[in-house]
């Protein structure tokens, strides 16, 4: 039964919702797509930080940002005392290295991927009044030539450690001195050393390093043989090629076979 005195068009258009529900309606909608958005950019920047600093771990040679201690800092700068020339810091990480290099009027270079530390880098050689002697660009080291650097530091790890040494020897000049910091390289003797513990500090010369290289590949480290004892054995050993006779002739007519022989005579 249809309500009498209803017009025809409320009647077909149903159920009408209260005007207070579609606005609470349409509230939480703009809620939820502010809340959608916050969270997928606050995802977002963790991403874009987070990704520098957690890619180095994936590297075939993994080398992460692990601050030096003020006392490798410390230890670094005393090796260069007394030294000239530019300075590279190879992996720089927040700077601090370089900082201080340039403190002491080193014009200071440092190479480091993750370009939130560069940028960063920049900032503190800014503060500390050094941003004209000490720069920082984004790259790799294994792309870098290091041939215009007296001196290089570099804070590496045991894995990269062999292949850097055979880059650095190819490359550096014979009075260019490199520094490694936590661990040392494999094959090079270091010139000087300071500290302990993780806050070691070795120091090599490259002059040093390729000298004691050559003696190894040629030798010359070996004691040499006294000449009169090689003289000796090699108319011996001419003798004996030429005339192997000697040896048989010596051996049977030595007094004990003679002995021997005449014993066995009698017997018979």
């Amino acid at each position: 039964m249809e309500p009498v005195g209803m017009p025809e068009e409320e009647r077909q258009a149903g159920p009408v919702l209260p005007m207070r529900l579609e606005k609470d309606s349409s509230k939480r909608s703009r809620w939820g797509f502010l809340v959608t958005g916050v969270v997928g950019g606050a995802l977002l920047t963790v991403y874009a930080v987070a990704t520098p600093f957690i890619t180095p771990a994936l590297r075939k040679v993994c080398l992460p940002f692990v601050p030096a201690t003020s006392k490798q800092v410390e230890n670094v700068v005393k090796m260069l005392q007394h030294r000239r020339g530019p300075l590279v810091d190879i992996g720089s990480g927040d700077g601090r290295i370089v900082i201080a290099a340039a403190k002491e009027g080193f014009p200071a270079v440092g190479y480091e991927l993750n370009p939130w530390l560069v940028w960063y880098s920049r900032y503190r050689a800014w503060r500390a009044g050094v941003h004209g002697s000490a720069k920082f660009y984004i790259s790799d080291l294994w792309k870098v030539t290091f041939a215009q650097y007296s001196n290089v530091v570099i804070f590496g790890v045991p894995q990269m450690m062999p292949q850097l040494e055979k880059k650095l020897e190819f490359e550096l000049e014979d009075g260019a001195r490199v520094i490694a910091c936590r661990f040392p390289f494999p094959h090079w003797t270091p010139d000087h050393t300071t500290g302990e513990g993780i806050d070691t500090v070795w120091a090599y010369d490259m002059s040093a390093c390729r000298g004691r290289g050559k003696m190894a590949r040629s030798g010359a480290g070996r004691p040499e043989e006294p000449l009169g004892d090689s003289l000796a054995a090699g108319l011996r050993i001419r003798d004996t090629e030429q005339a192997p006779w000697r040896r048989v002739t010596s051996h049977c007519c030595s007094p004990s076979h003679l002995e021997k022989r005449n014993r066995t005579q009698r017997t018979i």
